[in-house]
């Protein structure tokens, strides 16, 4: 099926896949915040380091990957009960035009990811012409 990504400003930072599968419990918890220069997204992301992570945007999608392994010591232990998930996940985000992707910053602090996303300067699309 081919899904078309909406440049529509209303439905930036949308999950891309929202709507086309069904519905899951996300990889992590994302807050999506904005202020006059940027907007600011911090992901939830314990038991990870930076490493585990990695961040990157192609055709103004901004994908966040990342892979929580399991200890091989703990695989000893009869569990009772397992809540925690082990293995690789993404999350992908619409930008669309708004965002000046050569100014994308990340920090990782205390298994929260700080990714801050510069708003691009607005780009006209009409041009006054005067007339002779």
């Amino acid at each position: 099926m081919l899904v078309k990504l909406s440049k529509d400003p209303l439905k930036i930072f949308d999950d891309i896949w929202e709507g086309t599968q069904p519905p899951v419990t996300p990889a992590f918890k994302a807050d999506i915040s904005e202020d006059e220069e940027a907007f600011h997204i911090e992901a939830e992301m314990p038991g990870l380091t930076k490493e585990d992570i990695t961040l990157g945007v192609e055709e103004d999608v901004l994908t966040i990957k990342g892979e929580r392994k399991k200890e091989a010591e703990e695989q000893k232990k009869n569990y009772h009960r397992v809540e925690r998930t082990y293995g690789s996940f993404s999350r992908s985000f619409n930008l669309g035009e708004l965002i000046d992707q050569e100014k994308i910053e990340a920090s990782f602090e205390n298994g929260i990811l700080r990714v801050n996303l510069p708003k691009a300067q607005e780009v006209r699309k009409t041009k006054e012409i005067s007339i002779r």
